[in-house]
């Protein structure tokens, strides 16, 4: 009976540990990787749409996002649920400079704070909402 009660606890022990490393492999898949904004909405990204390149980084540490919207410079925090896909983005704070040339600034940040999920393939981020169509993509840029 010991045996059994002992074989037990090691299976679910193992188990246990499998689960977090799956779950920890989810969350690198996103975190720390420079992910730029390529379309919006259904709409493609190009040079003429911002002064800056929009992008965001998921930093591990302290759970904060970093980024640039197409002009001003953000940051805030975000919570990953790996095993469900779920992301939530909220309390970001952004720079206030005066842009010249139209952006996609207001609809980025509006994506951010609404996207509730996300879907990655490959190096392919997409944020969504519920079941709708995804409100922007994003493609991983590897620094040299």
């Amino acid at each position: 009976m010991k045996k059994y009660i002992s074989l037990g606890i090691v299976s679910l022990l193992l188990f246990s540990c499998s689960a977090a490393k799956k779950n920890a492999s989810a969350a690198n898949q996103l975190q720390e990787k420079y992910w730029k904004l390529i379309e919006i909405r259904g709409q493609k990204v190009t040079s003429e749409n911002y002064f800056k390149e929009p992008h965001f980084i998921l930093k591990a540490k302290e759970n904060r996002i970093t980024g640039n919207s197409g002009c001003n410079s953000f940051s805030g925090t975000y919570e990953l649920t790996p095993e469900t896909n779920r992301i939530a983005i909220y309390n970001t704070a952004m720079t206030r400079m005066a842009c010249i040339k139209p952006t996609v600034e207001e609809a980025f940040i509006k994506v951010l704070e609404t996207a509730d999920n996300y879907t990655v393939k490959n190096d392919t981020l997409q944020l969504n909402k519920a079941r709708m169509a995804p409100l922007a993509k994003f493609v991983a840029v590897y620094l040299k």
